[in-house]
């Protein structure tokens, strides 16, 4: 029976350090860090996803700030708010939340955003200091997925992990944050051949494939750490993840629910995001 890793107490115990140190940079340097959240358009998850940021940043004693722009706003007025956030010392990261409407070029706004400032850790300098593994932030998703592993105590290195999607937000950054860990590091997309045999094989499996019950018992080795990172709704509505969760269960040494298991992880990561982002204003104000 797998024992179940507890997104929710791990991320209460990263926001208490994280709390801790946003503090410590007010009474050090006056200093309160600072997130820009931009919404456009009226995606109802989105503005669930911006809320919950909001209240992430009131629980670890972070300025919060919201812009909105309706779903007709140019990609100009977009760039043009970015510009400005840019160049406002009060403001640590920014995020433009995603999916944005489609008259506005995703990458042009993450090219955009400075960055110093990107706590999605989405920019082409970010992901290629990431490739180098000399990086300032890391991908809220995989970051909190390393968390999770490490709350565990299972050792990383030499160990053979599956990494089931190839997405920039999650799958590639996920392998390279492994490799990094002198894992080796096998990535399985749509295309992948003999997908069940080669997942068996893993010691660490990390699912984010977007599909329902996707991952069944017999994808998983006797004895391997399942990462589940999918968000899905099964037949009835309820939220499940990719991993059929009572078939796979019993075979796993540990397990991530969902809810409950990365879903907690992804805000509280880019929380430490930001919290970075102010200390290396802080650093570089002071040289």
């Amino acid at each position: 029976m797998g024992k179940l890793i507890s997104g929710k107490e791990v991320s209460t115990s990263i926001r208490a350090k994280i709390k801790e140190e946003a503090q410590k940079l007010r009474d050090d340097y006056g200093i309160q860090p600072g997130l820009a959240v931009i919404l456009v358009g009226n995606d109802p998850a989105s503005q669930i996803y911006v809320r919950n940021k909001q209240k992430a940043c009131e629980e670890v004693g972070f300025h919060a700030f919201e812009y909105r722009l309706n779903e007709n706003s140019t990609q100009e007025q977009l760039l043009d708010l970015i510009g400005v956030l840019n160049k406002d010392n009060k403001v640590h990261g920014i995020l433009v939340q995603l999916p944005l409407p489609d008259h506005i070029d995703p990458q042009t706004v993450i090219n955009t955003i400075s960055p110093e400032k990107d706590v999605d850790a989405f920019h082409p300098i970010n992901v290629g200091k990431i490739m180098l593994g000399d990086y300032e932030f890391l991908p809220c998703t995989p970051a909190g997925v390393m968390e999770l592993i490490d709350s565990t105590g299972v050792e990383i290195s030499g160990k053979n992990c599956v990494v089931i999607g190839r997405s920039n937000i999650v799958g590639k950054p996920m392998a390279m944050l492994l490799l990094h860990r002198n894992a080796t590091v096998t990535i399985c997309h749509s295309r992948t051949k003999n997908l069940a045999e080669v997942c068996a094989g893993a010691d660490i499996l990390v699912s984010a494939v977007g599909k329902a019950h996707f991952i069944t018992a017999d994808m998983v080795k006797e004895g391997a750490m399942v990462i589940d990172v999918g968000m899905n709704h099964d037949e009835n509505g309820k939220l499940c993840g990719d991993v059929e969760f009572s078939t796979v269960e019993p075979r796993a040494s540990y397990i991530t629910p969902v809810p409950g298991g990365v879903g907690p992880m992804t805000i509280t990561m880019l929380m430490k995001n930001t919290l970075r982002a102010a200390e290396l204003k802080c650093t570089k104000s002071a040289k």
